[in-house]
């Protein structure tokens, strides 16, 4: 990469699109074109987007899959599942999502039901992250991600949105101790408690998120650049980890149409997903 360049930074975590439900934000809407100006703003050179909260979660990927094919250089896409609503069409739903609007990944959240086999399995076949939001119940990590070694689960806001700092202090001990387990920044307002995750589990577990549009993604960023870290654990925190996670190639997007390359990345002797590209091997999937 060019040194006189500005480095790459991802953003993890951006709802978009309409929703279904009028009781918030949440599930209103969630405009990008002014969140997309505040991230080219701080220096943000893509996001990985997915459906506001919705009651039918294949109509509303199929909204965040226009919209990423509006900008295919900034965005990404994940597929919103439901628990629970989707049942039975989960993995035709993600099947969908990844090989005709080439999204990344799968996102789910409590907030509808707990995480299934439904959706790791799906996972797991299609060699996809999950961003699973537990709503503090991060005791549940530690029964799931072992059972899926391979999948890389990331856990939005060190465990807790509403700022259960119990549930994130306990959270960084179970971010420390599994491989496959990943958190982001976004919206963790004690920062000595991100401090914390990445000195305890290192920059490698962590991801840079502004849960976005609602929250400014330039202050999201700003908690980062904040933390007291070399810089190469900043761009791991900023762009590597992300990159990796959801395979996006170094430095660019893929086009919304064209599916991931049908590969499983696994590593050698272990799981694959806390790395550097020079120890992953690329396998065939069958």
């Amino acid at each position: 990469m060019n040194p006189s360049m500005p480095l790459p930074v991802i953003d993890c975590h951006c709802h978009a699109g309409p929703g279904e439900g009028f009781t918030g934000p949440w599930d209103t809407d969630a405009p990008v074109s002014e969140h997309l100006r505040r991230a080219r703003d701080a220096g943000i050179t893509h996001t990985i987007v997915f459906a506001a909260f919705h009651f039918d979660y294949a109509r509303a990927n199929e909204a965040v899959a226009g919209i990423v094919a509006s900008d295919p250089a900034r965005l990404s896409g994940l597929a919103f599942v439901h628990a629970m609503r989707d049942r039975g069409r989960i993995d035709a739903m993600v099947h969908r999502a990844a090989t005709v609007h080439g999204f990344r990944g799968i996102k789910c959240h409590r907030y509808d039901g707990r995480i299934t086999r439904e959706i790791c399995d799906s996972a797991q076949r299609h060699g996809l992250p999950v961003l699973y939001d537990v709503m503090g119940e991060v005791e549940s990590v530690s029964l799931f991600a072992p059972q899926y070694p391979t999948v890389p689960f990331i856990i939005p806001h060190l465990g807790s949105f509403a700022d259960e700092w119990r549930a994130q202090r306990n959270f960084i001990d179970i971010l420390a101790s599994h491989r496959n387990v990943f958190t982001d920044t976004s919206a963790v307002r004690r920062f000595d408690l991100l401090a914390e995750a990445v000195d305890r589990a290192g920059p490698h577990k962590v991801l840079f998120g502004s849960d976005g549009p609602w929250l400014h993604a330039g202050v999201e960023l700003a908690k980062v650049r904040a933390l007291r870290i070399s810089p190469a654990a900043r761009r791991l925190i900023e762009y590597e980890n992300a990159a990796r996670l959801f395979r996006l190639p170094a430095g660019t997007a893929p086009h919304p149409h064209q599916p991931p390359p049908r590969e499983r990345i696994r590593r050698v002797r272990a799981g694959p997903w806390n790395q550097p590209r020079s120890t992953l091997q690329s396998v065939t999937a069958r």
